[in-house]
């Protein structure tokens, strides 16, 4: 009977989603947590940086949550805010990047960073993270670039492709564009210049 029913919900396409929990931290590993949320531990997997942010063991906390419903298990992975969240959906767009991959860039770059470093074609940038690659760093840049052409960063104008060089500029900005270029040309790389 209860094999039944599960078939009946997986024809019935049933969507089972947690987004986000509140709680009571009780455990803080190298890649995940586990918090207490009205009597129920719930495991997260997060990025290190999500993870530092969390505070101490009994702190009380707010994550945002991907849930992830495979055939043998439902995968919880938690953000210290949204904007992480978004550019986790983003890069899950990319072939080729799952959950590890997107972890681990989101563990050594901030979602800023990883928008500039996109809207520079700085693949050395993203391949700073453990796992990825100059290749899967230049798709990333490949598929996200024209998506991410008009989000703001932290608060600033969106940053769109220049064209040829690859070098992120404020749209419109000659001026910014130049001294993008010069400080390239003094070895600092394109994200950090931009």
């Amino acid at each position: 009977a209860i094999s039944r029913y599960f078939s009946g919900l997986k024809q019935r396409k049933a969507i089972v989603m947690i987004a986000m929990l509140r709680g009571r931290i009780l455990h803080l590993g190298e890649t995940d947590c586990l918090i207490d949320v009205g009597g129920v531990g719930y495991q997260c997997q997060m990025t290190k940086r999500c993870l530092a942010q969390m505070g101490e063991v009994g702190a009380e906390v707010t994550i945002y949550v991907d849930t992830a419903i495979r055939d043998d298990s439902i995968v919880l992975t938690g953000f210290s805010n949204i904007d992480i969240k978004a550019a986790w959906n983003l890069l899950k767009t990319v072939q080729g990047v799952g959950t590890k991959a997107a972890l681990s860039i989101l563990s050594a770059l901030t979602p800023d960073e990883l928008m500039l470093a996109i809207a520079a074609s700085d693949k050395a940038m993203i391949s700073r993270a453990d796992g990825v690659g100059p290749k899967l760093a230049q798709r990333i840049i490949n598929e996200l670039a024209e998506k991410i052409a008009n989000i703001p960063l932290g608060g600033h104008q969106p940053v769109v492709s220049s064209g040829g060089a690859g070098i992120g500029v404020a749209a419109g900005d000659p001026v910014l564009g130049d001294a993008t270029s010069a400080l390239v040309n003094l070895g600092y790389g394109r994200a950090e210049a931009h």
